[in-house]
């Protein structure tokens, strides 16, 4: 019995779990025998979540925290985009509405350079007032629009399915459910949106912050970017062998700093030594999907 909560282990609460798994079950559909390009054997997406100070400030976190996040926008982001051009390799930006207007020079310089803008909310918050969810939806989607000189179609964010549907987005980036791309339901079973999912053990976060999230001092952890090159590598490995899907989290504060850009060339450099890596956007992904493995309803 949990003394938290008597109720946890009652016969109703264990039937409760068993129905909301198989729910998510029908509402998560996989795309059998996913394939890629002739001569890919996996394909790896690189993402920036560019938010600069912007979680902090909805986080009232201290000054110092907020001064990480300025570093992103006025350093992290050129320094890494500068890599990324440097090896050939085309990233996704989601990005924050509020970001076009807060350093716009960065998204018109990624634009240029063939990388995607895509949808991260409009101050990385998604309002619980589906009228005001609307208004940030639209309002972001638009000034990313208007920068990437193109229609949005990505997101990364837990907006009302419907909403983004109407938007014009076309897939998400937003769950570890997974370990490869598959086509995602709402509630009711309508409104699908295609999933390309990341884990939190790719994502620079998870190892290079201080003071994350308000958790305490003794919850952190720095690791020694070989230590994190390492990590990645072998996810890398494990899923080249199967012929699978890497989606890679970065933060452009946390990952723009010199020695982890480096880390990030190294990473880069020793997988292409191996045949069949693609290093495509997200949005080109999501387009080579849905013209070869178009979202079929689940027949009952």
């Amino acid at each position: 019995m949990n003394a938290q909560n008597p109720n946890l282990h009652t016969a109703d609460a264990y039937q409760d779990l068993v129905t909301a798994a198989r729910f998510q079950s029908t509402r998560r559909v996989p795309i059998p025998d996913l394939t890629y390009p002739d001569g890919v054997r996996i394909a790896v997406n690189f993402t920036l979540d560019f938010d600069a100070m912007l979680l902090r400030r909805l986080l009232n976190e201290p000054w110092g925290q907020k001064a990480k996040g300025e570093f992103g926008g006025r350093i992290g982001i050129w320094r890494i985009l500068d890599m990324f051009e440097a090896n050939d390799v085309k990233v996704t930006l989601f990005t924050p509405g509020r970001i076009g207007e807060l350093y716009p020079k960065a998204l018109h310089r990624a634009v240029a350079a063939g990388h995607e803008l895509a949808d991260h909310m409009w101050e990385h918050d998604v309002p619980k007032d589906p009228a005001i969810e609307e208004a940030h939806l639209n309002r972001a989607v638009a000034t990313l629009s208007q920068i990437a000189g193109k229609p949005i179609t990505g997101t990364r964010s837990s907006h009302t399915p419907a909403q983004l549907r109407a938007c014009g987005i076309t897939y998400n980036s937003f769950t570890s459910a997974n370990t490869t791309p598959f086509y995602e339901l709402d509630e009711q079973g309508a409104n699908p949106l295609l999933q390309l999912p990341f884990h939190y053990a790719l994502d620079d976060a998870m190892f290079f912050s201080f003071g994350w999230l308000a958790t305490p001092n003794a919850a952190q952890r720095i690791l020694d970017v070989d230590e994190v090159f390492e990590i990645w590598w072998a996810s890398f490995l494990q899923q080249y062998k199967k012929g699978g899907y890497l989606n890679f989290l970065l933060h452009p504060f946390v990952s723009g700093h010199a020695m982890r850009v480096d880390m990030l060339e190294r990473l880069i450099q020793r997988m292409k030594t191996l045949p069949g890596v693609w290093f495509p956007t997200c949005g080109a992904v999501a387009d080579h999907i849905f013209a070869n493995h178009p979202f079929k309803p689940v027949q009952e």
